[in-house]
């Protein structure tokens, strides 16, 4: 029900995880896919050949997400190969351990510059190309850590706190332009970014059974909420924060 056919797509952080549960997702409902990585070139190419598997257009993106210039480059020689982009995802992102009284500087800003930084050169790089043809969807990732906080992690929720008042702030903003901006908050998820605490099978289940859902889910899972934001089934949502998390945060963002 959902198509995408014709549309040009971004997903930053393409290589793994929801980034690339996404890119998938949307190169079968119709997109042509640019998937951003920073390291993991093969990984990277193996997403590009699902998405030529399902009959689109892949493309290979490499870039320093948190530098603006490796960014700029990025964008520009996609919108340039495709003359537009419709739709950005803001994916690519880290979670690290972080101690106030013990976390150093270099740490706090490494979050910033990846989770934050990053989601404003990719978005103030393709803003411009979406205003040029009038229309536009971004969808940032976030997480519930966003809306609850997070022990230990505060360098992580803050990054991602900011991530909701930049959707809603620019939902407005954009609005003129056709330009939807949303966001999704997921709660635990089954990434490769969770692959080191979820070895701890005490853990897991713990993680588990905090969940009313009972359930972990893979990234899927996270995939879909984000299809339905970019397609014609949302045309009358912007500036809205969805909560993917099988119920474990019920307030909103």
């Amino acid at each position: 029900m959902i198509r995408l056919d014709g549309k040009k797509a971004l997903v930053t952080g393409g290589s793994r995880g929801i980034g690339k549960a996404t890119a998938v997702l949307l190169a079968e409902a119709g997109a042509d896919v640019a998937v951003h990585y920073q390291k993991n070139e093969p990984a990277a190419r193996e997403v590009v050949q699902k998405i030529e598997a399902a009959g689109r257009q892949g493309l290979l993106c490499r870039a320093e997400i948190s530098s603006r210039q490796e960014v700029e480059r990025m964008v520009a020689t996609i919108g340039e190969k495709w003359g537009r982009i419709d739709i950005l995802v803001n994916n690519a992102g880290i979670w690290t351990y972080g101690e106030m009284g013990n976390m150093t500087e270099e740490v706090w800003r490494e979050t910033m510059a990846v989770n934050l930084d990053g989601v404003f050169f990719a978005t103030n790089a393709v803003v411009p190309w979406m205003k040029k043809n009038r229309q536009g969807w971004v969808v940032n990732v976030a997480s519930t850590a966003a809306v609850r906080g997070e022990a230990l992690h505060s360098h992580y929720a803050a990054s991602k706190g900011a991530l909701l008042a930049l959707t809603k702030s620019l939902a407005v903003e954009l609005a003129p332009y056709n330009i939807r901006v949303n966001c999704v908050a997921p709660g635990w998820v089954d990434t490769d970014m969770c692959t080191e605490v979820f070895s701890d099978p005490e853990f897991r289940e713990k993680v588990r059974q905090s969940i009313p859902l009972k359930r972990i889910p893979p990234p899927e899972d996270i995939a879909g909420p984000i299809l339905f934001l970019v397609s014609d089934l949302a045309l009358h949502i912007t500036g809205e924060i969805l909560n993917v998390n099988g119920g474990s945060v019920l307030c909103g963002g």
